[in-house]
Protein backbone atom coordinates (compact mmCIF):
# COMPACT_ATOMS: atom_id res chain seq x y z
CA UNK A 1 0.00 0.00 0.00
CA UNK A 2 1.41 3.38 -1.03
CA UNK A 3 1.32 6.23 1.51
CA UNK A 4 -1.20 8.98 0.82
CA UNK A 5 0.83 12.02 -0.31
CA UNK A 6 -1.83 14.30 1.18
CA UNK A 7 -1.07 13.05 4.70
CA UNK A 8 2.05 14.53 6.35
CA UNK A 9 4.80 11.96 6.91
CA UNK A 10 4.57 12.26 10.70
CA UNK A 11 0.85 11.36 10.59
CA UNK A 12 1.11 8.12 8.61
CA UNK A 13 0.64 4.92 10.56
CA UNK A 14 3.58 2.53 10.32
CA UNK A 15 4.46 -0.67 12.10
CA UNK A 16 6.38 -0.27 15.35
CA UNK A 17 8.97 -2.69 13.94
CA UNK A 18 9.85 -0.06 11.28
CA UNK A 19 10.60 2.76 13.75
CA UNK A 20 14.20 3.91 14.19
CA UNK A 21 16.00 3.95 17.53
CA UNK A 22 15.45 7.24 19.36
CA UNK A 23 12.14 8.01 17.67
CA UNK A 24 9.13 9.00 19.74
CA UNK A 25 5.82 7.69 18.47
CA UNK A 26 2.14 7.61 19.38
CA UNK A 27 0.20 4.35 19.21
CA UNK A 28 -2.68 4.56 16.71
CA UNK A 29 -3.85 0.93 16.67
CA UNK A 30 -3.04 -2.45 18.16
CA UNK A 31 -4.13 -5.25 15.87
CA UNK A 32 -5.94 -7.96 17.80
CA UNK A 33 -7.61 -11.20 16.82
CA UNK A 34 -4.49 -12.82 15.39
CA UNK A 35 -3.45 -16.00 17.16
CA UNK A 36 0.09 -17.26 16.76
CA UNK A 37 0.14 -20.97 17.53
CA UNK A 38 -0.14 -21.56 21.26
CA UNK A 39 0.75 -17.97 22.13
CA UNK A 40 -2.82 -16.69 21.75
CA UNK A 41 -3.77 -13.17 20.71
CA UNK A 42 -0.55 -11.13 20.77
CA UNK A 43 -2.44 -7.86 20.22
CA UNK A 44 -4.65 -8.49 23.23
CA UNK A 45 -1.61 -9.23 25.39
CA UNK A 46 0.00 -5.98 24.24
CA UNK A 47 -3.15 -4.05 25.15
CA UNK A 48 -3.06 -5.61 28.61
CA UNK A 49 0.55 -4.43 29.01
CA UNK A 50 -0.36 -0.81 28.24
CA UNK A 51 0.08 -0.56 24.48
CA UNK A 52 -3.11 1.45 24.04
CA UNK A 53 -4.21 3.97 21.42
CA UNK A 54 -2.88 7.46 22.12
CA UNK A 55 -0.03 6.28 24.36
CA UNK A 56 3.40 7.74 23.60
CA UNK A 57 6.46 5.53 23.51
CA UNK A 58 10.09 5.73 22.45
CA UNK A 59 12.17 3.09 20.69
CA UNK A 60 15.33 2.84 22.79
CA UNK A 61 17.26 0.00 21.12
CA UNK A 62 17.29 -2.71 18.49
CA UNK A 63 19.05 -6.02 19.07
CA UNK A 64 21.67 -7.45 16.76
CA UNK A 65 21.51 -9.14 14.33
CA UNK A 66 18.22 -8.50 12.60
CA UNK A 67 17.01 -5.58 14.76
CA UNK A 68 15.39 -8.00 17.23
CA UNK A 69 14.34 -7.63 19.98
CA UNK A 70 13.05 -4.06 19.85
CA UNK A 71 13.31 -2.23 23.19
CA UNK A 72 10.58 0.37 23.73
CA UNK A 73 9.85 2.59 26.69
CA UNK A 74 6.33 3.53 27.76
CA UNK A 75 6.48 5.88 30.75
CA UNK A 76 9.05 4.39 33.13
CA UNK A 77 8.71 0.83 31.82
CA UNK A 78 10.88 -0.76 29.14
CA UNK A 79 9.60 -3.68 27.08
CA UNK A 80 11.49 -5.95 24.69
CA UNK A 81 9.31 -6.99 21.77
CA UNK A 82 9.99 -9.50 19.05
CA UNK A 83 9.49 -8.16 15.53
CA UNK A 84 6.27 -10.11 14.97
CA UNK A 85 4.87 -8.63 18.20
CA UNK A 86 5.87 -5.09 17.18
CA UNK A 87 4.15 -5.67 13.82
CA UNK A 88 0.82 -5.70 15.69
CA UNK A 89 1.33 -2.09 16.84
CA UNK A 90 0.67 0.72 14.34
CA UNK A 91 2.15 4.08 15.30
CA UNK A 92 2.68 7.64 14.07
CA UNK A 93 5.78 9.74 14.64
CA UNK A 94 5.08 12.01 17.61
CA UNK A 95 5.43 15.78 17.29
CA UNK A 96 9.10 16.53 17.91
CA UNK A 97 9.93 12.83 17.61
CA UNK A 98 12.36 12.65 14.65
CA UNK A 99 10.94 11.36 11.36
Amino acid sequence: MQPDPGIPANHRAISLSDVDVGSAVVIREVRTGFASGEEGDIGLRLLELGFIEGERLRVVAHGHPGREPIAVRIGNTTFALRRFEADHVLVEIADGGRP
